[in-house]
């Protein structure tokens, strides 16, 4: 049998009472970031906040869940959708990875389509470094509408 992959997610401070509701369906129906991992065994070793601005747990919490047996990081899809997005995500990818040695994939649960639509108007994510960090959470409409 194939060994479980094991993963951490990082989320905003922001949202720090946030239950993790859309992640953890996410996870379950392997929808968003997750989709990656349709058909294998997963295992969430811990969940954490950024502990906010300037992100002083992304220091640290990554060991913790290294240590607990989390191979891959996962930046929450908060991090991408706020207002305004985490301006330290593309940072804190490569730090992990350096760092840790660990992958590290930004987002977790489907964009919902009420930030997608906003965010689009607003050209938040028109930049082209934003087109890659959106990718394994961008799906269609009808996932996004669900989301919401």
């Amino acid at each position: 049998m194939e060994k479980s992959i094991k993963l951490g997610i990082i989320i905003c401070d922001r949202y720090r009472t946030c239950a993790g509701g859309k992640c953890m369906r996410a996870l379950r129906n392997r929808e968003g970031a997750f989709e990656r991992y349709r058909g294998k065994e997963v295992e969430l070793v811990g969940f954490a906040t950024c502990n906010g601005c300037p992100g002083g747990n992304v220091e640290s919490v990554p060991a913790e869940m290294k240590k607990n047996g989390a191979g891959v990081i996962h930046l929450a899809t908060g991090m991408v959708v706020g207002y305004p997005p985490c301006p330290r995500i593309a940072y804190f990818t490569r730090f992990i990875r350096e760092k840790y040695d660990m992958e590290v994939v930004v987002g977790t649960h489907p964009i919902p389509e009420n930030y997608y639509a906003t965010h689009t108007h607003l050209g938040t994510w028109d930049a082209a470094t934003w087109k890659e960090l959106l990718a394994p959470t961008l799906t269609d409409e009808k996932t996004r509408v669900s989301y919401d």
